[in-house]
């Protein structure tokens, strides 16, 4: 019996329902590894998260059947496995790993703490599985972690008190703004309570909103981080513990705070666009920073070839609007072409006389959304709506309009966040013309117009926002940061009262703890603005 215990670490990309692709990825992963364990991230078999595809009993009777072909394919395999998935005891489903060896199953242990907040409702479609005890395996006690299990310190403190020499955690933890930084803190507070080394895997890849950032890591019994993974990619590691201490490769350099949100929009974006079967993506270009960064992030997420933009001009699209898209077009080498709505704007004109004031202003923008979508039809090209989280918090949208597409990839990006992504990707080789950096933003529906005809400065509305959105604070605390109270109440009104816009949104990537949808579930009829 070896003394160490060598590990394999496998962060991938799985697809959610993909049970044979995922099972084919698992099975070359662990046939190839040269270690005693190879250890995949929380349901590897199905995707993550499975969602109401947990009640449905043909996709648990598929992955049973999934687990028998593991188990079979791998006989002669000279590692055993730990692999997670959905799974049925007593009649009740299970979010569960499995430690396979020699073709058998030598353990299942399930979840214990299932998360019920913001995007996880775990407690809907699972069971929760009693406290676990440690795993006998090749001479070594391991002490088996499912993902929020983690989180709390009475499982670990658990296995340690029963004889656990090692933390193994597997996880399928999505990614969020400085939620690596979070995921350590307890990472830390696990191995500081008791005194063994951990080991975290984590899986990549974008699933509807959510994207996985990986980044698995290993952690001594000091709390001392001895490995750090790749962010946003599909990697396989190797380590050992000789029963005391884990050694490992070298630790990968980790991402600035921006191009780590850069990459965590192009994955979300990618994974959408191939995973549902898209050939490409199209868009309206406008000119401005926000449809120019979602080319940009589009042309990266996908090569050039896979990316078409539109440009719509109007009577009131100046002339400075044309030469910025261009000059874009020109840096990305994608597929383009200016398609005129004034036509469409004279027809209703003529078929609603007397057209004015926003119902004018949003027949612009509808058109447009009109033939973006003919386009899509035509081509099978999903149209990638380009508005951003400060648009779509106050209601600056246009149902079926500029609302229009099936992804929208700065969904959960502040206004401000979308200029500081802009220029942190002209660093990496220049593609925004600058005058698209500099000029005052403007939706250009009628003369001489700007955001701010009607909105705050965005770096005080972005300020508002994200108290209000991110920290739910009342009107008072947001006042005490300097802001004027009747901009903080005009602001929160609009928030609320464009609820019913953000619920016929197309979906995008999530990024921030509190994205608009399921992290943020405010009622469509409410009058409560703030006190009584």
């Amino acid at each position: 019996m070896s003394k160490t215990l060598n590990i394999t670490l496998a962060q991938l990309n799985p697809t959610l329902g993909d049970i044979r692709g995922n099972v084919a990825d698992i099975l070359d992963i662990w046939n190839n590894a040269k270690s005693h364990l190879v250890v995949f991230a929380e349901m590897a078999i199905c995707g993550y998260p499975p969602e109401d595809l947990i009640l449905k009993p043909a996709f648990l009777s598929a992955i049973k059947d999934a687990v028998e072909t593991l188990c079979i394919q791998s006989k002669s395999f000279k590692a055993a496995a730990l692999i997670s998935c959905p799974w049925i005891i007593d009649g009740a489903a299970h979010n569960v790993v499995h430690l396979i060896e020699n073709g058998e199953i030598k353990h299942t242990q399930s979840k214990h703490h299932l998360p019920n907040y913001g995007v996880f409702d775990e407690q809907r479609v699972f069971t929760a599985g009693p406290l676990p005890g440690p795993v006998e395996f090749r001479g070594k006690q391991l002490g088996i972690l499912i993902c929020e299990d983690m989180w709390y310190p009475d499982i670990a403190k658990h296995l340690q008190q029963g004889g656990a020499e090692i933390l193994i955690a597997l996880n399928a933890s999505p990614f969020e703004t400085k939620k690596d930084e979070t995921r350590l803190d307890y990472a830390k507070a696990r191995v500081s309570e008791t005194g063994l080394p951990l080991v975290y895997v984590n899986q990549i890849g974008g699933q509807d909103e959510l994207v996985f950032d990986g980044g698995s890591f290993t952690m001594d019994a000091s709390a001392g981080i001895v490995f750090q993974g790749a962010e946003f990619k599909e990697d396989i590691y190797d380590i050992s513990f000789d029963g005391v201490s884990i050694s490992g490769p070298q630790s990968i350099p980790q991402y600035s705070d921006d191009e780590e949100l850069y990459q965590a929009l192009v994955l979300g974006l990618r994974d959408y666009i191939n995973k549902n079967g898209f050939p490409g993506v199209l868009l309206g270009l406008s000119g401005g920073i926000d449809s120019a960064l979602s080319a940009v992030i589009a042309v990266d997420a996908l090569g050039a070839d896979k990316v078409h933009c539109v440009m719509m001009p109007s009577p009131f699209t100046s002339q400075a609007s044309l030469d910025d898209a261009a000059g874009l077009i020109e840096a990305l080498g994608c597929p383009y072409q200016t398609i005129s709505i004034e036509k469409a704007m004279e027809t209703f004109e003529t078929t609603i006389p007397n057209m004015t004031g926003t119902a004018h202003e949003n027949m612009q923008s509808r058109s447009r959304g009109l033939i973006l979508m003919a386009m899509s039809n035509s081509s099978g090209h999903m149209v990638l709506s380009t508005g951003n989280k400060s648009e779509m918090a106050v209601g600056y949208a246009t149902l079926y309009g500029d609302m229009c597409g099936g992804f929208n990839v700065l969904k959960d990006l502040y206004k401000m966040q979308v200029y500081a992504l802009s220029r942190w990707r002209n660093t990496q080789g220049h593609v925004i013309p600058e005058n698209i950096m500099t000029k005052a933003p403007t939706a250009e529906l009628k003369d001489n117009q700007t955001d701010q005809d009607s909105l705050p400065d965005y770096e005080v509305l972005d300020d508002i926002l994200e108290c209000l959105i991110e920290h739910e604070m009342d009107l008072d605390e947001i006042c005490q940061r300097g802001h004027d109270e009747t901009t903080v109440k005009h602001v929160w009104q609009m928030l609320d009262r464009a609820e019913y816009k953000r619920r016929q949104a197309p979906p995008g990537v999530k990024i921030t703890s509190r994205a608009f949808g399921r992290d943020r579930r405010y009622p469509i009829t409410n009058k409560f603005f703030g006190s009584v």
